[in-house]
């Protein structure tokens, strides 16, 4: 199964967990949802479409909007 993840460092866990819940506005708007492991400070998605059974059009997507939130 082929998986796109991408690794994000923030300062502390608040920074991150404000990042989590701006990806999660994202995704419920797309109705996309990544899976999202949280570590202090670094957050790391994971996208992948299981009806298709790898990564589409929907993950590069999502994952491009959310690297906008950082720019």
């Amino acid at each position: 199964m082929e998986r796109m993840r991408k690794e994000y460092q923030f300062k502390n866990f608040a920074q991150s967990m404000d990042f989590v819940n701006k990806v999660a506005g994202i995704a419920e708007a797309r109705d996309h949802h990544p899976d999202i492991l949280i570590q202090y400070n670094r957050v790391t998605l994971t996208f992948y479409t299981h009806t298709e059974n790898a990564v589409t059009d929907k993950d590069v997507g999502l994952a491009t909007e959310i690297d906008k939130l950082l720019s």
